[in-house]
């Protein structure tokens, strides 16, 4: 699809509603632009859902935990408190 559009003060381009629903671009979306040589490429930034473990990321976090805590009371121990 392919259509013409104006520039108008600012650079402000207003893409038709055809577009916008073809390319999955709603109201309030961000949108990602890129130039490529003489090209402007407008696309949807859509955030990426990512499946995760939470027993496995919680398992992570008390290890982080662990660590840090034990950091921590080695420096207090060399400070002497």
């Amino acid at each position: 699809m392919s259509v013409v559009l104006k520039v108008r003060k600012k650079g402000i381009l207003i893409l038709p509603k055809a577009i916008r629903l073809r390319a999955g671009i709603e109201e309030n979306s961000e949108v990602l632009v890129e130039v490529k040589g003489d090209m402007i490429i407008l696309r949807p930034l859509k955030p990426r859902v990512v499946n995760v473990n939470a027993d496995m990321v919680k398992r992570i976090i008390e290890e982080e935990k662990r660590e840090w805590e034990e950091r921590l009371n080695g420096l207090a121990a060399q400070a002497g408190t």
